[in-house]
């Protein structure tokens, strides 16, 4: 082949590769291919419709230029529903409706608990919430408590025992009877109470949430001889049955009321009712049981005598203290009490009660913490026992009421019961006036008695049944008798 018939080499004589040739150089599939090809196509069309010039265009003119302030979320109001401050007619200026005809102003509604109504006013029918209609044991219940309230009414005061020996004797021959363990009440006990009776044994017990209990061991029914009532609303924290008249048992809540459950006529009578306030304890100002002391929270007492009509006070005063926990009457010189606040324990003359703030008669010193309780001996009164949060149980001498020095008996004792469970009180035992028993942080759980002087008399224990921390307890005023109730409603029974 001649040179002239040789094609040509420059730019313009290259010949185009074949679309299988591209194939082959690249090493694509022909789906691969055909996908930059659509994309070539599509970025060809794209440029045509010359839509990034006319975007700068825009972007570059004022008038078009538009506002980002993001997305504008609409802020959720809280509303929030102010409750009421609950304030006592007292404290407005405003006499009390019961004892002044005057036109009262329209007062909030007060703000109660939606699980824990407060009791409607009036008698509530003495019926219990275990109730079985039919089995009749109920009612023989009501007559065996009704019986034995006559046979000791009149005759209950409580007697100094002369042999202590034979008292410690009788302490130690004490155990736990054999049905004494019961739940009586629902949740935790705040208070406790026995009847007086020498024949059968009665005992009573208070709850969290407004139940009282009334338990006979050897009474058979269906819940061991345990009934539950629900006469009040909030902590029953204090109990007693009447000295008068046993056949009645007087309780006082939180809840503001205080009421009288009646053997004979079955019904809890409404005493002293306060719905805007509330009561920490009471004791017998006279000795029918008739004329009331009843403490507030708030730091002031009521004098309430259940003979009058109505269920309002007859005289209020301040006491001047922070708060008062527990009110107690002297056994001799009923003219005088004592109260337990929050680092104060001071004596009153109730003759000198005012209406604004009363002055104590004496301030009995060297507590550095709140006191849960403080008692007098149950007999001449010569002592003050008191229980405070320093961990010290403290025995003043009382026998001079003109002054009081520091406590002859400072025991070292753990009264920090925690959150879950009632704050211990000593108490004196009615029928030996040096003694007093107390609940107990020890293992093995124990409810201890000690004397005055501090010495440690005696432990009650059971390996088996007593396994918790009975807070409340309380002494038989003649029988050799202890109830403990604990923070899960249960009774505890030791007797001789």
């Amino acid at each position: 082949m001649s040179a002239s018939c040789t094609p040509p080499q420059g730019r313009m004589g290259r010949r185009k590769k074949t679309l299988q040739e591209q194939q082959e150089l690249l090493g694509l599939s022909p789906y691969e291919l055909e996908r930059l090809k659509n994309i070539k196509e599509n970025a060809k069309f794209l440029n045509s419709l010359k839509l990034l010039e006319s975007a700068s265009v825009l972007r570059s003119s004022p008038n078009n230029r538009r506002k980002t302030n993001g997305i504008k979320r609409e802020k959720k109001v809280k509303i929030i529903e102010e409750s009421t401050r609950r304030r006592s007619t007292r404290l407005q200026g405003i006499n009390n409706p019961l004892t002044n005809n005057t036109e009262q102003p329209n007062m909030p509604e007060p703000v109660v608990l939606e699980e824990h109504p407060m009791k409607p006013p009036g008698p509530l029918e003495l019926m219990p919430i275990n109730f079985v209609e039919g089995s009749g044991t109920f009612e023989n219940f009501v007559k065996t408590w009704d019986s034995i309230s006559q046979v000791v009414t009149g005759s209950s005061k409580t007697t100094q025992s002369a042999d202590f020996k034979r008292y410690v004797s009788g302490l130690k021959s004490m155990s736990l009877l054999d049905n004494g363990v019961a739940k009586v009440v629902r949740d935790r006990i705040f208070s406790v109470a026995v009847h007086p009776s020498e024949s059968q044994i009665l005992v009573a017990a208070g709850d969290k949430w407004g139940q009282v209990g009334l338990w006979n061991p050897n009474h058979q029914s269906h819940d061991n001889g345990a009934y539950a009532f629900t006469p009040h609303s909030r902590p029953v924290c204090c109990m007693y049955f009447s000295p008068s008249n046993s056949a009645h048992l007087l309780s006082l809540s939180y809840d503001g009321t205080v009421r009288c459950g009646d053997a004979n006529r079955l019904v809890f009578e409404e005493i002293y009712r306060d719905a805007e306030d509330s009561f920490s304890s009471f004791d017998f100002l006279s000795p029918d049981a008739s004329v009331l002391l009843v403490s507030h929270w708030d730091a002031h007492l009521s004098l309430v005598d259940s003979r009058t009509p109505g269920t309002s006070y007859e005289h209020r005063t301040s006491l001047g203290m922070k708060s008062a926990r527990t009110v107690n009457v002297h056994p001799v010189n009923r003219n005088i009490c004592v109260v337990a606040g929050a680092c104060d324990v001071c004596i009153y003359d109730v003759r000198k009660l005012n209406k604004k703030t009363t002055q104590p008669v004496l301030s009995l010193i060297g507590h550095t913490r709140s006191v849960a309780s403080a008692y007098f001996s149950p007999v001449t009164g010569n002592r003050i026992l008191t229980t405070c949060a320093d961990d010290l149980i403290r025995v003043y001498d009382s026998s001079s009421l003109s002054s009081v020095d520091l406590p002859f008996t400072s025991l070292r004792h753990n009264n920090n019961t925690g959150r879950w469970l009632t704050r211990f009180r000593a108490v004196w035992d009615p029928k030996q006036e040096d003694c007093f028993v107390i609940g107990s942080m020890l293992r093995p759980r124990q409810i201890p008695v000690f004397h005055e002087n501090g010495n440690l008399l005696h432990s009650f224990q059971d390996s088996e049944y007593l396994g918790s921390v009975c807070s409340i307890n309380a002494m038989h005023p003649t029988r050799n008798l202890l109830v403990g109730g604990n923070s899960s409603g249960r009774l505890h029974i030791f007797c001789g």
